[in-house]
């Protein structure tokens, strides 16, 4: 430890800034004070570091916390997330969470791995409660805060190698730090007993919410032999019931514990104090017990702070062996008793009674081991931690092989289709008829039938009609619009769709009447093409724009000079120069002030259209904002990272990790094609690789996002992992990708050949 000289100066290697994740008073549960007295030792030995405590709330108590204590709502993803964003924003160096079952939301607490893969800040971890065997839940949950920590504390050896048998966690990663006590001089019991009533009694005393776990009907059934031997003896038991109980079951425990005291004649003998005490008013309770008792029935709780501030201020303890009893009595420093056995523990304490010098010098042991517990040290040890915390690199998946590309494979999207068209979402594979079908993953699908290699002519003409007839069905000519919501009955659900699925069906016409390997769809695009694309002037959407661009430089290729078309490329372009214009800053090369869905898309579509029609600007903007937003989506390993849902609307912020999802990778590799198609450069072909290898598994969680041999798609990447889900969008945009990366391949492949260097 250092000096006093030292005292109030951080360490070197300690962070400026801090954020600690639990609870906190005045929530009533053991974790809230431990959260608490944590955050405050760490102030008073180190005022110069900002501390920021982020507090889980049950939502149930109008709890009123306190100033400058950020809460998070416990079963509420959306607030799991804003937190992450906070914490984010708020320039913290290192985070430390507080790990305790049932204070986090979600099956063994995995909303908070939403939270916590939300962001990159390095994270120490201390795990109140580690299982012998625990459930499946718990252990894919635990094992994810493990990975996201750079060092881990627990308040026991036993602690530290169950962690090590359970979960392989080496030991280097691991560190012992008791359950940090107040630090208080020791006083005579009797000198304090006065001031509670409790003059003339020897005070057996048991502190905590009262829980079925607690066992103290155990010991209230050792009060009438204890009572034989020293009938000034008072069992006080100190605590609410817990809220948990109180909400569910009312105070029916703490009534049965009355019975009990009555049926065996002990009204005089034992002291219900049904109150939730802060830290001071237990320590001044404390002080006034001869002996303090845990009769816990769990084994394995690996740790307890009653035990410790008992401990702390020098009592005689009798205590159940759990866990963190049998180490922190170890070496004649308290009496342990057998599980729910009252005889034993009435002999104890009987003993301890009658033999004034031997609870003495128990008393004098378990202060001075109190003394290495003190919250002052555990603030120095913990701020060594923190500081190695803080250097530490946060790795997230391993390096991966080179990966082989997937053949394309119809059998996923033949799944989602019926006679109507491509139906929207599943349930896991299932398809989920009551959400209908959409003009977006219509036309996406259209736009596959014509990449599509390697399909007989036969089903490749039955999937076009189909796709096509959607398409067709949902122009509304009386408004000038495409619908784009169907129901399962086939019945439209609007009169007129989003400027997004106006600008995707523009897309896919020109596409086709580009590229269908029939005559007969190409003519019926081109028919179509003519009779709508006027209504896409009145688009507003960048990238409602931009995908009737898209649409417009295929039909421009298709029908070279085409008016309608080259007016729709200039007239859009010009408009992206200009949002580019207004919006871009020296780190911000973008067109807009935030990021969104199917970015890549803006970039391609100027680098199409500038090829199309020969507009060297725009391929020059495309090539900039293409560099721009290829680099927002390389994580700092190097991989594919796609910019997620999290990220949207956040103005002029860099993209955060989740939820990651099928569209944006395709999207780039669809804009990387173009970059290549433009310049040649073989950079583009490993750029569009990084982002088809995340559907493979080469991305922020190592998890393939590719579903096997049926040519499916998971429908996003999560901070728990892949969302089961295969929808719609998700297996379009693996096979179109996958389309897209072999037409990629090949004309890099020719590229090479023509001018004799390898690709």
């Amino acid at each position: 430890m250092n000096d006093g000289a030292s005292r109030g100066k951080p360490l070197a290697s300690l962070p400026d800034h801090i954020a600690i994740i639990g609870n906190s008073v005045p929530r009533r549960c053991g974790i809230a004070t431990f959260t608490t007295d944590t955050a405050d030792a760490m102030r008073a030995r180190f005022p110069n570091t900002r501390i920021d405590l982020y507090a889980m709330d049950e939502g149930h108590d109008d709890l009123d916390y306190p100033p400058g204590i950020t809460t998070i709502a416990q079963h509420d993803p959306a607030s799991y997330h804003a937190a992450a964003r906070a914490i984010e924003a708020s320039g913290a160096r290192a985070i430390w969470l507080q790990h305790e079952y049932g204070i986090f939301g979600g099956p063994a607490g995995e909303m908070l791995l939403g939270l916590l893969h939300r962001t990159d800040i390095p994270m120490l971890t201390t795990l109140h409660t580690i299982l012998e065997r625990p459930s499946a839940d718990e252990r894919r949950v635990l094992e994810a805060v493990i990975r996201r920590s750079a060092r881990l504390i627990v308040m026991s050896d036993k602690g530290r190698e169950i962690l090590g048998r359970v979960h392989g966690v080496p030991d280097r990663l691991m560190e012992v730090i008791p359950h940090g006590v107040p630090d208080r001089p020791y006083v005579d019991p009797d000198s304090v007993k006065e001031a509670f009533g409790f003059a003339g009694r020897k005070v057996l005393l048991t502190f905590g919410l009262i829980a079925p776990d607690k066992g103290i009907d155990h010991m209230i059934r050792a009060m009438p032999a204890i009572v034989a031997e020293h009938p000034d003896a008072l069992y006080v038991v100190l605590g609410a019931t817990h809220p948990n109980i109180l909400r569910h079951k009312g105070e029916t425990l703490r009534e049965s514990l009355h019975d009990m005291v009555r049926d065996l004649g002990m009204m005089d003998h034992v002291h219900f104090i049904n109150a939730y005490v802060g830290d001071d008013a237990l320590l001044d309770y404390l002080q006034a017990a001869d002996i303090y008792v845990t009769p816990y029935n769990n084994p394995a709780q690996i740790t307890s702070g009653t035990l410790s501030y008992a401990v702390a201020l020098g009592k005689p303890v009798v205590s159940t062996p759990y866990v963190h009893a049998t180490e922190i009595l170890a070496d004649d420093h308290g009496a342990l008793v057998g599980f729910r056995d009252s005889e034993a523990m009435a002999r104890a304490i009987n003993a301890l009674l009658t033999d004034d010098t031997a609870r003495a010098a128990l008393a004098e042991r378990a202060y001075t081991r109190g003394r290495t517990m003190i919250w002052s040290q555990m603030a120095e040890t913990a701020a060594a931690l923190l500081g190695e915390v803080q250097s530490a690199r946060l790795v997230r998946i391993p390096a991966a092989p080179r990966l082989e590309y997937l053949k394309p494979d119809l059998a996923a999207v033949i799944r989602m289709t019926d006679a109507t068209g491509m139906l929207q979402h599943s349930i896991f594979s299932v398809p989920d008829r009551d959400h209908g079908y959409c003009l977006d993953d219509n036309a996406r699908a259209l736009i596959l039938m014509s990449q599509m290699p390697d399909i007989s002519d036969g089903e490749r003409d039955a999937l076009t009609s189909v796709y096509a007839s959607f398409v067709q069905h949902a122009w509304n000519p009386g408004r000038g619009r495409f619908r784009n919501f169907m129901r399962f009955d086939r019945s439209w659900a609007e009169e007129e769709g989003s400027e997004d699925s106006f600008g995707r069906a523009i897309w896919s016409i020109g596409v086709t009447a580009r590229d269908a390997s029939a005559g007969k769809h190409r003519d019926w695009a081109s028919t179509l093409f003519d009779q709508v694309a006027g209504h896409s002037h009145e688009l507003g959407s960048p990238r409602a724009q931009a995908f009737a661009m898209l649409g417009a430089a295929a039909m421009q290729d298709a029908h070279p000079g085409h008016g309608l078309s080259k007016q729709l490329l200039d007239r859009f372009g010009e408009q992206l120069l200009s949002l580019l214009h207004v919006s871009r800053r020296p780190d911000w090369a973008w067109f807009e002030a935030v990021l969104a869905y199917d970015n890549a898309r803006l970039p391609e579509t100027l680098l199409r259209a500038g090829k199309s029609i020969g507009r060297t600007d725009f391929m020059e903007c495309g090539l900039d904002t293409l560099e721009w937003i290829v680099a927002q989506q390389t994580a700092p390993e190097g991989h594919f990272r796609a910019v997620g849902t999290d990220s949207f609307g956040r103005e002029y912020l860099p993209p955060l990790l989740f939820d990651q999802q099928p569209l944006e990778a395709y999207a780039t590799i669809e804009a990387c094609a173009a970059a290549f198609d433009v310049t040649g450069n073989p950079r583009w072909r490993r750029e569009a690789e990084k982002a088809y290898y995340w559907f493979l598994g080469q991305n922020d969680m190592a998890l393939p996002l590719n579903s096997r041999d049926d040519g499916g798609c998971f429908d996003g990447l999560m901070p728990t992992g892949v969302n089961r889900n295969q929808g719609a969008e998700s297996i379009l945009a693996l096979q179109l990708a996958s389309c897209a990366i072999l037409r990629l391949s090949q004309s890099g492949a020719d590229v090479a050949h023509s001018s004799g260097v390898a690709a």
